[in-house]
Order: structure tokens, then C-alpha cells, then sequence
């Protein structure tokens, strides 16, 4: 129940609270992929699109927007055609990441869907209109191309400054979208900063918190997809990413797909403890115990349900 104050101050009657309000918030959680890495692919690089579903990557991004030089751009969309299902071969989901300028947004998301694309990176977000613009553009292009309505999904990336305020409302803008990350290069860029682990903390952390609390996964690490020099150091970088709330990365180089799936999978140790854990934890509710110790510390209700989500991952 809760209490609401007239203009006099005065309490009103305790109000209930809508049972409507909090089905419609039930009946808003989507079905999110369980994507561990997410492997850019110049589309018009037919070399690399060859190649690319012998990777391992859990989904290929066809790149339409940075990896691609403005006169090429025409050339980039008419590829997706014999591109899209090339690099779905393997079984990996098939993204497209497509530019900014609304006009060359409008024209890839027609490609994109015409070639069967089943997500679209949504570039240097402005905020939850943007998404909503792009969502009605792609449900016109699923209706000229006879694709489901709602089949394509989108992935949201926060780009600048002016949109990191905005990350929740983002992620919340449409059902379309499945995964949320702040951007490394472009980001730093647009607020004066050296592209480095620390100072993209705050921003990276931010949208860790926005896409949990709106439901969909956080995309990305602490740092920026561009270095491949220490592979190490990489892996250590997405070890604490993971620790962090990550949930799944793109990479630029094949190198790198490895690694993501290991450092953001869940390994077979992970999965058998976690195994051992929830048997242990019913064991004791069963008993009537809501907390136990197990293998050498307590555990309670918040622990074990992060075993169930990495066996439900596994799974």
C-alpha cells in the first residue's frame, strides 16, 4: 500500500498498487540472445566475409559504418545480399552495423533487412528517440521485404557525451533492443580523453548499470576493442570485465574470438561448481536453512542465483 499527500499536506486514503502496472513491466522483458563474442567483418572485404563463420564467433557484425570508406558505402550495402547468409553458415547470428546520418541509416537498415540480417548495431545513439526513428524505419523495411514484423533486433551503442546521460531511457526505448554498450574510440574522442581503462571506467560502468536495469545484456570491457599486441593482457582485461557485469564483446580480429568465449562463457569448472552449489543450497532450503556454508564460505539466496544464471548461460 502507499500513501499519497493532498495540497494541504493532509495524508489520502492508502492507495493499492495497479496490478496492470506491474504486468505490463513482467510482460516487457525480452528474450535476449546468450552471445559471448560478436566478430566485425568489413562487408565489403569478400575475403574476410569468406572466413568469417569458420571463427567460432557466436555472431558475425557486418561492418557498413567505420571499417568502411564513404565512396564504398553503395557498394557495402549490395554486398549484404550474398554476405548475409555467408557468414550465417557456421550458425552464428548476423549483424549489421550501419551509420549514423539518418539518410545512410535509412538506406542500410532497407539492405540489411532485405538481406536477412537478424540484428542491426544502432551507431552514436542520440537518445530514446533515435531508437524509436530507427525501430519505425525497420518495421516499414520488414513490411516491404515480407519479414516478420519484430524479427529484426537491435544492438544500441552510446557514442558521445550528450547520449551517456541518457543509457537507461536508451535501453528502454524499444523492444527491439537486446544489448547496450558505450563506445571506446568515438566516446573517448568526443570527451577528451585517452582511450585507456581508467578513463572509460565510469562511462563503460554506466552502461553496465543502464542495460541491467532495462533488462538487456551489457555489450563490451573495460578498455577499447582496438588492441591485439598482448593477448595476456587482454585476456586479464576480460577477466575483470566479466567480474564487472559484462555479459559479451565484440572483437576486431579473429585472434580475440577465443578468448572472449572463454573469459565470457562459463568454463566446466565454473559449471560443475555451480552445480554443486544449487544442489547444496536446495539441500538446505529443504531443511528449512536459508543460508549455508559451502566449500568454504556462506552462501544465501543472492549467490546461488548467480550459479543459476551461469548454468542457464551453459545451458
Amino acid at each position: 500500500m502507499r500513501h499519497a499527500f493532498d495540497v494541504q499536506g493532509r495524508a489520502k486514503p492508502p492507495q493499492p498498487f495497479h496490478v496492470a502496472a506491474i504486468c505490463s513491466s513482467v510482460a516487457g522483458m525480452r528474450t535476449l540472445p546468450t552471445w559471448r563474442s560478436l566478430l566485425y567483418v568489413p562487408a565489403t572485404r569478400d575475403s574476410f566475409v569468406a572466413k568469417a563463420h569458420t571463427r567460432g564467433a557466436d555472431a558475425i557484425i557486418l561492418d557498413l559504418e567505420d571499417a568502411v570508406a564513404l565512396s564504398e558505402k553503395p557498394a557495402a550495402r549490395a554486398a549484404l545480399a550474398k554476405a548475409v547468409p555467408m557468414v550465417r553458415q557456421g550458425g552464428a547470428e548476423v549483424c549489421v552495423r550501419i551509420n549514423r546520418p539518418l539518410r545512410m541509416a535509412a538506406q542500410d537498415i532497407d539492405a540489411a533487412v532485405a538481406a536477412g540480417a537478424d540484428v542491426l548495431v544502432l551507431t552514436k545513439l542520440l537518445g530514446p528517440d533515435h531508437v524509436r526513428l530507427l525501430a519505425e524505419l525497420t518495421a516499414e523495411s520488414e513490411a516491404a521485404h515480407g519479414a516478420p514484423g519484430g524479427r529484426t533486433r537491435f544492438i544500441g551503442l552510446v557514442e558521445t557525451a550528450q547520449a551517456l546521460p541518457q543509457m537507461e531511457a536508451i535501453a528502454r526505448a524499444d523492444e527491439r533492443l537486446v544489448a547496450l554498450g558505450a563506445g571506446g574510440e568515438d566516446l573517448a574522442t568526443d570527451l577528451g580523453m585517452e582511450p585507456t581503462p581508467d578513463a572509460l571506467y565510469v562511462p563503460k560502468m554506466l552502461a553496465v548499470v543502464a542495460a541491467r536495469a532495462a533488462g538487456v545484456l551489457p555489450l563490451g570491457f573495460i578498455g577499447t576493442v582496438a588492441g591485439i599486441s598482448d593477448m595476456e593482457a587482454y585476456r586479464a582485461m576480460l577477466r575483470r570485465s566479466r567480474a564487472l557485469g559484462f555479459a559479451c564483446a565484440s572483437c576486431v580480429h579473429p585472434l580475440q574470438v577465443p578468448i572472449v568465449n572463454e573469459e565470457y562463457g562459463a568454463r566446466p569448472e565454473e559449471v560443475a561448481r555451480a552445480k554443486r552449489m544449487v544442489a547444496a543450497f536446495e539441500d538446505a532450503l529443504a531443511k528449512g536453512v536459508g543460508a549455508v556454508a559451502f566449500e568454504g564460505e556462506m552462501i544465501d539466496e543472492p549467490v546461488v542465483e548467480r550459479a543459476r544464471r551461469l548454468l542457464a548461460r551453459a545451458r
